[in-house]
C-alpha cells in the first residue's frame, strides 16, 4: 500500500520514503525486525541475583541482549547494602556505569575502590575482580560486557568478608 510518497506492507514495521533513489521499493519484513528495537521499561522480568554469584540481596533488570552478529549484553543491577559479586573476570572486559548509591570495586591485587553515582569502571578482559555495594549504601549500575561465543562472564570464588571489609 503506498500513501503520500510512503510504502507500507503488513509485514514491514517502518514506512519509507519513496524517492528516485528507491523507487517503489520497501524494506522486507524481516529485514525491518532488525533495524530498530524498543525494549519498553518494565516489559522484561526483573532476577534475584544467583546465590552461586552473589552475596546479599541483588536484582538483576535485563536491558538488552542484541541477536547475533552483535556481542553486547547489559543489565542494570542493583546491590543492596553489603551485597556484591563474586571474583569473576569478562572474556573481552566490563564496563560500569554507576547510576545511583555508593559502591566498592576492586581488581585482583589492587585496593577496594569507592564507586559513585556518575563513575565509569572499566575492567579490562580477564581482570579478576568484584563490584557491589558498600556496607551502609546500596549501588546500583549499568553492566555493558560483550559475549563473544555467547559467554560473558567466568564466576570465581566468593568475596570473603575480610576482602570485602579491606
Amino acid at each position: 500500500m503506498t500513501m503520500r510518497g510512503r510504502r507500507t506492507d503488513p509485514d514491514c514495521l517502518l514506512p519509507l520514503d519513496c524517492g528516485d533513489a528507491i523507487g517503489d521499493a520497501f524494506i522486507p519484513g524481516e529485514l525491518a525486525r532488525t533495524i530498530m528495537e524498543i525494549k519498553r521499561s518494565g516489559s522484561q522480568p526483573s532476577g534475584k541475583g544467583p546465590a552461586d554469584y552473589f552475596t546479599g540481596q541483588v536484582r538483576i533488570d535485563p536491558l538488552f541482549n542484541p541477536p547475533e552478529p552483535a556481542r553486547i549484553a547489559t543489565a542494570h543491577v542493583t546491590f543492596e547494602p553489603g551485597a556484591r559479586t563474586a571474583w569473576h573476570t569478562h572474556p573481552l572486559g566490563q564496563t560500569l556505569i554507576v547510576t545511583a548509591g555508593c559502591g566498592w570495586a576492586q581488581r585482583e591485587g589492587g585496593p577496594v575502590e569507592e564507586i559513585r553515582a556518575g563513575d565509569v569502571v572499566w575492567f579490562p578482559p580477564g581482570e579478576r575482580h568484584w563490584h557491589g555495594a558498600t556496607a551502609t549504601t546500596a549501588m546500583r549500575h549499568i553492566a555493558l560486557q560483550d559475549r563473544p561465543d555467547g559467554e560473558t562472564v567466568k564466576w570465581l570464588d566468593h568475596v570473603t568478608e575480610e576482602q570485602y571489609r579491606r
